[in-house]
């Protein structure tokens, strides 16, 4: 039996790339693999053949935290002498390495335009590259991407960002697999049970409810669809999941005249629902390696737009796909001329593209046998 082991810092399944961790290692215990997930910290219950190797995240800042572990977890990592070791996020060495969140420069490139030009701009860059956990993060990602171990991206658009950042990775083959959401859990809701939850919130067949979803309001351009539903009939209204402070976009909410239209719901429990209620979901992103909630509102059978730094905007025709997440007049004119087509074209998931777990298990099954592999 191949013993595997898993690097992330959370074994969780809230969080994109936990719930992806959480997934593949029920997949692998599932193929029969014998595996290990090598964490600071557990949230939940280990799935049958699975076993969670808890190390710590130690330090009095950020930092200090992630130098721990991946310290921490390198040791591990050589302790259990193991046949493969999947990183899913920082660490020293690997034998495959999920990229999904893209180089850091290029993050720090995109995500400045979130904040208005001038000194808010300067000042938030300043921080990030004065800032000691980023100069850890630059070497683990030049270590990486130096290192001879199987890379996978999680879009085309990360595929691009990465030869950007380390224009050495253009001569590399590097893989590119999507995120899948569970189809059996996201699917368009039923007449019945869409009706019950507007009505639970007091909403009529005349409203028209735009949707998003996302812990940074900033990054993912909530500014600009507040500013977009100040420019929009009354019956329309803004519905933000996610468990951050909204006390900065409640008073833009209010000083735009819409605050009676915005609802800030904090962390959903029932996402299929929030998207089943919904008429179309927005995500205006500035900077997205592959947007999970995106591609969960398309099975859902909503209308979607984003933005073209998004990499699930991959499956998006050309025309809900938005250049600038700041242009919200442009913004404005596409939600209207979308908004009211819900479940006029099917979603269907293409096959001809790679997604989910399974490209995984056919990419280790080939890693495994691959004689004298030199892990990264």
């Amino acid at each position: 039996m191949n013993k595997i082991a898993l690097i992330l810092p959370r074994f969780s399944r809230y969080g994109g790339v936990e719930r992806f961790g959480f997934n593949l290692s029920v997949a692998l215990a599932d193929a029969g693999y014998k595996v290990d997930f090598i964490c600071s910290r557990s949230e939940e219950e280990p799935p049958e053949g699975v076993s969670v190797i808890e190390v710590g995240r130690y330090g009095l800042c950020r930092s200090g935290k992630l130098l721990w572990f991946v310290l921490a977890a390198e040791r591990a990592r050589k302790k259990g002498n193991y046949d493969l070791c999947i990183s899913l996020g920082k660490s020293l060495n690997q034998d495959i390495l999920r990229i999904g969140g893209g180089a850091l420069e290029s993050f720090w490139k995109l995500s400045q335009r979130a904040w208005p030009a001038g000194f808010a701009r300067t000042f938030k860059m300043l921080r990030r590259r004065t800032a000691p956990v980023n100069f850890i993060i630059k070497y683990i990602e030049r270590r990486q991407s130096d290192s001879k171990c199987r890379i996978v991206c999680v879009s085309h658009r990360v595929k691009e960002w990465m030869i950007e950042s380390c224009p050495g990775l253009a001569n590399r083959e590097i893989d590119v697999v999507y995120n899948k959401p569970d189809l059996s859990l996201f699917s368009p809701l039923s007449l019945e049970k869409r009706a019950q939850s507007r009505s639970a919130l007091s909403l009529t067949d005349r409203d028209i409810i735009i949707s998003t979803a996302t812990t940074n309001f900033a990054l993912k351009g909530v500014s600009s669809l507040i500013k977009a539903l100040a420019e929009l009939p009354e019956n329309y209204h803004l519905h933000v999941a996610g468990g951050r402070n909204p006390s900065r976009y409640i008073k833009l909410a209010e000083q735009s005249g819409v605050a009676k239209r915005v609802r800030f719901l904090g962390k959903v429990t029932n996402m299929p629902e929030f998207y089943g209620r919904s008429d179309i979901f927005v995500l205006p992103s500035y900077y997205d390696a592959c947007s999970n909630s995106v591609l969960e509102a398309l099975a859902c059978g909503l209308p979607v737009i984003s933005s073209k730094d998004n990499g699930s905007s991959y499956f998006l025709p050309a025309d809900h796909i938005i250049d600038d997440p700041s242009d919200y007049i442009k913004l404005k004119n596409m939600i209207k001329k979308f908004a009211e087509q819900k479940g006029e074209m099917e979603f269907k998931w293409p096959d001809d593209v790679a997604c989910g777990i399974e490209p995984y298990l056919e990419l280790i099954e080939e890693s495994l046998r691959q004689p004298n592999r030199e892990q990264g």
